[in-house]
């Protein structure tokens, strides 16, 4: 079987966001690799069972999902809900998902306090961007898996690509 990529669910047209909408990512190469049969599709949140639509959730105080995951930073919906266990719970499902159906590597919606990977928000609920990872990405990396935010597709079909013909060649 050729390497797997999880893929998040908002980027394959699934309505599953916050807002209820999806953030579709048109491109040939996940057209090629849906063809194939190499994407999971998963929406982390939605996985632990938070619905749709949902409050806007940040991680508070300026910290990352790795924070969240050593239990010292919380994620917190815009109306001060906690709803820091069930993006913990995402994480965790996520990375099971990943393991069982052999997924190298993760490509995510960037931005999201689960899947974001090159920035996340900063929990002032303000617009206000960082670099970080949110809680389902940092998992995901601790884990060894590969992680890509929708705005690196083309660094993941290098990776894919370095991959298969490396693995081509040893054969």
């Amino acid at each position: 079987m050729q390497n797997r990529i999880l893929v998040s669910a908002c980027l394959m047209g699934h309505a599953v966001r916050y807002d209820g909408r999806a953030k579709p990512l048109l491109h040939p190469a996940i057209d090629r690799w849906r063809a194939e049969g190499r994407l999971v599709t998963i929406c982390p949140e939605m996985s632990a069972g938070m619905k749709v639509p949902r409050p806007p959730a940040e991680i508070a105080g300026a910290a990352t999902g790795e924070e969240v995951l050593a239990g010292t930073a919380r994620v917190v919906e815009i109306t001060g809900g906690d709803v820091t266990e069930d993006f913990v719970q995402a994480a965790e499902n996520a990375v099971a998902l990943a393991r069982q159906a052999g997924c190298r590597y993760a490509l995510l919606i960037d931005g999201s306090p689960s899947c974001g990977s090159a920035f996340i928000y900063d929990g002032s609920f303000s617009g206000r961007r960082q670099a970080g990872n949110g809680v389902t990405a940092a998992a995901l990396k601790a884990a060894g898996i590969e992680v890509f935010s929708d705005r690196e597709i083309e660094r993941l079909i290098e990776r894919v690509a370095e991959l298969e013909s490396g693995a081509a060649a040893g054969a």
